[in-house]
Order: C-alpha cells, then sequence, then structure tokens
C-alpha cells in the first residue's frame, strides 16, 4: 500500500524526535519541510546546497521515499551523502532506525560521490550528540 508524504513527514518527525535533534531543525521540517545534512553533528539547510537538494529530490522521486535528515562525510572510499529516507513501506516503519540515540543503525541511500556505481541501500551506523548527528560506520 502506497503512503502519502504526509504520513511519511508524520514518521520522520517521530524519527528525528528520537534522535534528539535540535528543535528547531525539526520545526523547520514539520512548518516548512525543510531538511538538514549533518556535518560532523553540526547542521545546515539542504535547500543552501543546491547539488544536494536535487540529489535529495533525484532520490525522492524515484524512490517515492521521504528524506528527512542527510550526513555527510569524507571515507577511504569516496565522498558520501547519507539520505536517511522513510520509505514507501509501513510495514518496514518500525526497523528505518533500531537502537538508542546515541548509538543507532538508520536505513538510509548511500549516495558515493566520487563513484555512482557504489552508491546503494542500507544501514549505516548512526550517533547522536549536540542536538545533529553524524555517521560512525
Amino acid at each position: 500500500m502506497n503512503t502519502t508524504r504526509k504520513e511519511k513527514a508524520e514518521k520522520a518527525l517521530e524519527i528525528l524526535q528520537k534522535l534528539d535533534i535540535y528543535e528547531p531543525y525539526i520545526e523547520g521540517f514539520r512548518d516548512k519541510g525543510k531538511v538538514c545534512f549533518f556535518e560532523d553533528f553540526g547542521g545546515y539547510w539542504v535547500d543552501q546546497e543546491p547539488e544536494i537538494e536535487a540529489k535529495m529530490h533525484e532520490i525522492e522521486n524515484r524512490l517515492n521515499c521521504l528524506v528527512y535528515a542527510v550526513t555527510h562525510e569524507y571515507m577511504e572510499f569516496g565522498e558520501l551523502y547519507d539520505f536517511l529516507i522513510v520509505t514507501d513501506y509501513k510495514e518496514e516503519w518500525d526497523t528505518l532506525v533500531r537502537g538508542e540515540k546515541q548509538q543507532c543503525v538508520a536505513f538510509a541511500y548511500v549516495w558515493n560521490k566520487h563513484c555512482e556505481w557504489c552508491s546503494e541501500f542500507g544501514t549505516v551506523g548512526i550517533q547522536s550528540a549536540f542536538g545533529g548527528i553524524r555517521r560512525i560506520s
């Protein structure tokens, strides 16, 4: 069964609160549909980075999902953007984020900017602190 964008947004808000995200970022998502991307816990609005915003919309349109947060990091295999998503399938929603807010795993589409064919779905380790998140594995 397909879910509406509103239903996905409600689930995303629940996850953002579970991750203890800085309240103004949650309000921006709830009130204006703004998504935050994080680098070492520091948050920035995705619409400040046109390339990342365009990739986010491409992912949402192609996969009928909703991106609620993005992390950015450099690994030995490339520059990565982890698009944390709410899928179109409610039966998956209980598994989108597992664990405690300090250290959990979240379902994501990982975009390898330098090596597109290495991009994939999967779970990423997330640490939450200081009102932001970062990928830890």
